[in-house]
């Protein structure tokens, strides 16, 4: 149902234009896909981007995809739930704590780094309940986020239920995979990215709903670029 990402593949065309090239997209299921098989399916991508979406389905095969991008060093951005398999893939196969995952897939997970937001937690009736609407972020200076805004104070727009669990900030920065951008009113950290790669970005918002064809979103701008930077490295 390539209708469910419309928003996206509209942004990657509006990125596209603006680094003057075509972007050709590959959809993947990753139900199909898993650490046996990542090799197969990915192998040859220029970029990689983990989609948003809700539930456990394919959740395994996404987190596999996100090891192969940051183990072969391919441009990444993942969106929504797709930032929050970034933060489960490393806390599993950085600091190894292999049952590392979300409240959302597993309430008995012993390292639950993505879990219900405070404010959800006695809410019974879920309908329209969600974080919704464009929120403040703050960038850390000099951050990968930082450079690709141009600027340390943005706002983007949320639909999610599910949060960076923030006992484990310490710990995975320390790791190598870096909070740089943070809820100034909240704290929730909103992007994450790894400094030790050529581009590697995760980020709690949607991007895509902000771009146009004549205001191209910076950040799909700014992966499309690296994945033309790969693509001509080979």
């Amino acid at each position: 149902m390539q209708d469910s990402y419309k928003s996206i593949l509209e942004a990657f065309i509006h990125a596209g234009a603006a680094n003057e090239t075509k972007v050709n997209v590959i959809s993947i299921h990753s139900e199909h896909l898993d650490v046996k098989t990542a090799e197969s399916h990915l192998n040859g991508l220029d970029g990689i981007l983990v989609a948003p979406g809700f539930g456990n389905r394919g959740i395994e095969g996404k987190i596999d995809t996100v090891r192969y991008a940051r183990e072969n060093n391919i441009p990444f951005l993942g969106i929504c739930l797709g930032m929050q398999m970034a933060v489960i893939e490393f806390a599993r196969n950085v600091l190894c704590y292999k049952d590392a995952n979300s409240s959302e897939m597993n309430e008995k997970s012993t390292h639950p780094v993505i879990n219900l937001m405070e404010e959800q937690k006695d809410v019974e009736n879920m309908g329209g309940t969600m974080r919704l609407g464009a929120w403040k972020c703050s960038l850390k200076e000099g951050s990968l986020a930082s450079k690709i805004y141009g600027k340390t104070e943005i706002m983007e727009r949320h639909r999610h239920r599910y949060e960076f669990n923030s006992k484990y900030v310490d710990e995975l920065e320390k790791a190598g995979l870096k909070a740089s951008g943070i809820n100034p009113d909240t704290g929730l950290v909103e992007v994450i990215e790894i400094e030790k790669h050529p581009f590697f970005i995760g980020v709690q918002y949607h991007p895509e709903y902000k771009s146009t064809v004549l205001n191209p979103h910076p950040l799909f701008v700014s992966f499309v670029k690296a994945t033309v930077v790969h693509k001509n490295k080979k």
